[in-house]
This record gives C-alpha cells, structure tokens and sequence, in this order.
C-alpha cells in the first residue's frame, strides 16, 4: 500500500473500488479495502468519495494525490480523511504560486481536539516534499472556521486572498511556502475545486 505514517496515523488512500463502495453505501466492504474501522461518518457525508470519484474519472493520473483515511495506528479506526483537491500546479492556483497544491481535511467529530489534523496535515505536506519536490501548499478556509484557522497559522500559512466557493461561500485562501507571491482576491467567478 502507498501508506504514510506520523506518530499515531497510518494515512492510507482509499482505492477507487473503495470508493465505489462508499458511495453505494457498503460501509463493509470500504472497511475490508482499507482494512479498518469505518465510522458511518463517511457514508453518511460522501461529498469526498463524490469528489474523487468525479477527479479520478477525469484525470487518473490523480490517483497518488486523492482521498486518504486517516487511520489510528493502536485502535486501526478511521476517524476523518485528507486530499488534495488536484495534482500540483492546476491551472486555477499559477495566479498565487506555481508549482503549488491544495488539500483540505476532515476529522470527524467523535475524535475531534486530539491533534489529529496538525498530525495528517504535517504528513501529507511531507510525503509531498519528499516524494515530489513539492514546498508550496494551499488551504481555503472559511472565516468562521477557527479551529482550521488556528491549524493554518501554526503550520506557517499566511493568508494570501479569498473567494467566493459557490458551495461554502467566502473563503480565505492561505499559502504555506511561498516568500515572493503578493496576496490577491480572487475572483467570485474562477474555477475553485
């Protein structure tokens, strides 16, 4: 398996049967292709199985950059997930840093307040350091997100814009990486995965 490790996670990508069977709701069958405890957190709310398996259908080549479980090592449950939303340097981020790549996460809210966002966070941006050279990293954050807002802040996120996500309203977008980009607003209209 592609697995990356951190102290207490195992951040392992849920393969496209995976997803597949999230989606049709086989939370069984999603637990037997990660090989852990699925809460019913993620069939309940499959806007990120929706999400990949849309990306996947259209760039395979997504594959290494797509949804991961955020697995406990001691109790082997999964208790949120992370993604990139592209692979590196899409077309709608060149305006604010090339060569860069954005990710968001979700822990869920029976294991919320252990650090295991600042734990994943750090580990996906370092396997993406060691494994393709890549050092800039996007996150959008709502405003009245402050747990996400604190995260960003300590892993070294600056802010550097906004725009309005036609799903979740306005957004900050942050920027961890980059020394020389100016900050700039985007507009309500570009094409924000």
């Amino acid at each position: 398996m592609d697995d990356i490790e951190t102290a207490r996670l195992i951040l392992r990508r849920l393969p496209p049967d995976a997803i597949d069977a999230g989606l049709s709701g086989d939370r069984e069958a999603v637990e037997r292709h990660l090989h852990a405890k699925v809460p019913t957190d993620l069939i309940e709310d499959p806007v990120v199985l929706q999400f990949a398996k849309a990306r996947l259908a259209e760039d395979p080549a997504y594959l290494p950059w797509s949804v991961r479980a955020l697995i406990l090592k001691a109790s082997g449950e999964m208790v949120g997930h992370i993604r990139f939303h592209t692979r590196p340097d899409p077309d709608y981020l060149r305006c604010y840093a090339a060569n860069a790549v954005e990710f968001g996460y979700v822990v869920f809210a029976a294991h919320r307040r252990h650090r295991y966002a600042r734990e994943a966070v750090d580990g996906l941006m370092l396997w993406a350091e060691r494994e393709h050279a890549i050092s800039r990293f996007v996150v959008t954050i709502a405003p009245a997100n402050l747990p996400s807002l604190q995260l960003a802040a300590r892993s070294g996120f600056r802010k550097i814009g906004q725009h309005v996500d036609p799903v979740d309203g306005v957004e900050a977008i942050y920027l961890r990486g980059a020394r020389d980009v100016r900050p700039r607003t985007a507009a309500a209209s570009r094409r924000w995965p």
